[in-house]
């Protein structure tokens, strides 16, 4: 398969979208474990969510 002259540029930009792509999934993944913890920490103290209510407990 050939690229033609602008093999090299069109290689690097590939590689440059699949390297953003991987950090952004990886940046994903930690911000979720963190917000997964952060949550744990509320919770632990007594922070409830409200999503965690049931209907008979608005009223």
């Amino acid at each position: 398969m050939t690229l033609g002259p602008y093999a090299s540029f069109i290689v690097t930009s590939y590689a440059l979208v699949a390297a953003v792509v991987l950090i952004l999934i990886v940046w994903i993944a930690i911000d979720y474990r963190r917000q997964k913890e952060r949550l744990r920490e509320l919770e632990a103290s007594g922070v409830v969510r409200r999503s965690g209510r049931s209907a008979s407990d608005i009223r």
